[in-house]
């Protein structure tokens, strides 16, 4: 007769679950970090139709307004997340162009807009901070979470408020990454390039701002107000608006 002998086995520590969890954690987001390379790679396009946090499709549209006739221009189209959406709305008479420096995600566009049966988009391969566009061209141009994987954000802030018809506006979305710019940072920018700030929602780490050309304003709309908890300095009173409007040097 054979005795079986059970031998225990020691349990594993709770603690040391923890530390192999947090250690995967750490790894993984070391390396989506470290391989967030600028321009997004189309490798990696399944993300970009992710819905960000703060970044929603209403908020959009809150911010940006698209209207029907409207030309609208959108800077770093990814696979077409945000394009598909606003194109329907600028109606048959409107216009989206679409502009970015790889062919791959244009193409990925205009298969999706030929699928949904919107032909009225226009895609555009080139560098945003030479838009190959003439001056007063656009009745708005946004650019979500794209403007901090461009090289020298300001020259395509410069750029974006050139193109825009006389009381145009400009929308940035920005969510934190390697590339995100923060608020303070983008608002500092667009003082330089001209532009004054007419919106924004959102906090630093995932936030959608509107700004229209400092040169050329248009009346404040009810609907066009400064968000609560808006820092860096921005006045929030009308009269302070309308102070900085009036004198563009005076920042």
């Amino acid at each position: 007769m054979h005795r079986t002998t059970t031998v225990p086995v020691s349990s594993v520590p709770a603690r040391t679950h923890w530390a192999v969890a947090a250690g995967v954690g750490a790894a993984l987001a070391a390396a989506w970090w470290l391989g967030d390379t600028a321009p997004y790679p189309y490798a990696q396009r399944g993300l970009l139709d992710v819905p960000l946090p703060f970044l929603t499709a209403d908020r959009m549209d809150a911010v940006l307004q698209p209207r029907p006739g409207e030309r609208i221009l959108e800077i770093g189209p990814g696979t077409g997340l945000q394009s598909l959406h606003v194109a329907p709305q600028l109606g048959p008479e409107g216009r989206l162009d679409v502009l970015d420096i790889q062919q791959e995600m244009l193409d990925h566009v205009m298969c999706r807009a030929e699928r949904h049966g919107l032909v009225t988009i226009r895609p555009t391969r080139s560098d945003a901070r030479e838009l190959p566009y003439a001056d007063g061209t656009f009745d708005a141009v946004y650019a979500v979470t794209a403007l901090g994987e461009i090289p020298e954000p300001d020259r395509v802030l410069r750029e974006a408020a050139r193109v825009l018809a006389p009381g145009g506006r400009l929308v940035i979305g920005e969510f934190f990454d390697r590339h995100w710019i923060p608020f303070g940072r983008l608002h500092r920018l667009a003082d330089l390039a001209g532009l004054h700030l007419t919106e924004r929602r959102g906090p630093s780490p995932a936030y959608l701002a509107r700004f229209r050309p400092c040169s050329a304003p248009a009346p404040l709309r009810q609907s066009e107000h400064l968000a609560d908890g808006v820092r860096d300095g921005v006045s929030t009173t009308r009269k302070d608006r309308d102070h900085r409007v009036e004198q563009p040097g005076a920042r």
